[in-house]
């Protein structure tokens, strides 16, 4: 009998947790994306929602698949340029609809050609994205933010000094992107084989992306129509700290890439790093890992480690990440603990991140120790930081609990 039951309850207990953590992040949603003065924000709308609004406005069907093409395959943001649309409607859609793109209040290019850019969004809100070229190709990383601040307070990470403000909306996600490309002129989307400048989103920017699911897979979800960006699920990443539950939803609807924050082999010591680990502790995130959909040798989940000086590299670690991740295809970037202002920790020596990359390698993981880019303008691996902290009226009601401390 009780073998029977357990199934149904394991689900009962999932889908509750899934409730928990969206009731949780709808307390932080960002706001309507609608101007003041009454116009709609087409960028963000999913394809039904696009519909809806133009045969709200009494338009043809066909005018939705039309709109859509201009703006993700051909990144246009002014309806007048919709060259296949009549004038008369071109009018109609700029009184009733906007194409927005967040505004970049500073651009940084570092001196090994990673550009920051710090997005300003339309209620003042600030959050920076980092494109990273390739060294040798045509081609590189668009890393994204997901949250104004992040919910996590990992010790290591610079991001995490800054109490969560609200999530981003999917057009605020996805806007990202399509401002870096505005930046760079890939208009319209390159199609088939032809190379992309832009070539993959990475959502390892401000947040943690599972605590803002709804619009990060609403964003996503946009960023891979066939006819729009048509980024294939190949090309995305999302990079987790190991929120549970939701990774199992996530490899369910999005199948992209997974990439975990694991940084640690011992409970003690995650619980220090990583908070989010006393909730949800290493056995429980690998795992997770390990029921991930997808997951195969072509497609390998990644598990970024972060190496700090005499805390987590020693070659006792690394014999122990190997027993824990041994049968999950899976690859290790080892990072080199990237100093940030009034950061505790100092960055393992050369020495013992190659010792500890031969442990990895020699039990036959792929074990790359990821090179340092844009350090010199706080671009790098969790020094993402903006410089406004406007607290949510959340964390500033009486008696209410900081946002960090909420998920």
């Amino acid at each position: 009998m009780s073998g029977t039951l357990m199934p149904d309850l394991t689900l009962d207990l999932t889908a509750a947790e899934h409730a928990r953590i969206l009731a949780k992040s709808a307390l932080f949603d960002p706001p309507p994306a609608q101007l003041a003065d009454g116009r709609r924000e087409l960028v963000g709308l999913s394809r039904a929602e696009l519909a809806a609004e133009v045969a709200a406005i009494g338009e043809a069907p066909f005018r939705a698949k039309q709109i859509w093409h201009w703006i993700h395959h051909r990144g246009v943001t002014d309806f007048s340029r919709m060259s296949s649309i009549a004038r008369p409607l071109q009018q109609k859609l700029a009184e009733r609809f906007v194409i927005g793109r967040p505004d970049a209040v500073t651009v940084q290019t570092s001196e090994d050609d990673t550009r920051k850019f710090l997005f300003r969004f339309r209620d003042g809100q600030e959050a920076e994205t980092v494109y990273i070229p390739d060294r040798e190709e045509d081609r590189g990383a668009v890393c994204i933010s997901s949250q104004v601040g992040c919910t996590l307070s990992c010790r290591f990470c610079h991001t995490g000094t800054q109490l969560l403000t609200r999530n981003l909306g999917a057009a605020e996600i996805v806007g990202q992107f399509m401002a870096a490309r505005d930046a760079y002129g890939e208009w319209p989307s390159p199609t088939g084989e032809a190379p992309r400048l832009l070539s993959t989103i990475v959502l390892m920017g401000m947040g943690e992306p599972l605590y803002n699911y709804a619009n990060v897979a609403k964003a996503m979800t946009i960023a891979m129509d066939n006819e729009g960006i048509a980024l294939s699920r190949r090309r995305i990443t999302l990079s987790t700290s190991g929120v549970v539950p939701m990774m199992d939803r996530a490899g369910a609807e999005l199948g992209v890439n997974l990439a975990v924050s694991l940084h640690a082999v011992r409970d003690e010591l995650r619980d220090e790093l990583v908070p989010l680990n006393r909730k949800y502790p290493i056995a429980e995130l690998i795992a997770a890992c390990r029921r991930y959909p997808g997951a195969s040798n072509a497609r390998r989940i990644t598990f970024e480690y972060v190496m700090l000086k005499g805390v987590n590299d020693s070659q006792a670690d690394a014999r122990e990440l190997v027993r824990l991740i041994a049968g999950i295809p899976a690859k290790v970037n080892l990072i080199p603990f990237n100093p940030w202002p009034g950061s505790p920790y100092e960055t393992s020596s050369n020495s013992a991140i190659d010792r500890f990359a031969k442990i990895v390698m020699d039990a036959g993981f792929a074990s790359p120790v990821r090179s340092p880019r844009g350090r010199d303008i706080l671009a790098a691996c969790g020094q993402l930081r903006t410089e406004s902290r406007r607290d949510h009226p959340l964390a500033a009601a009486p008696g209410c609990t900081p946002p960090a401390q909420r998920c």
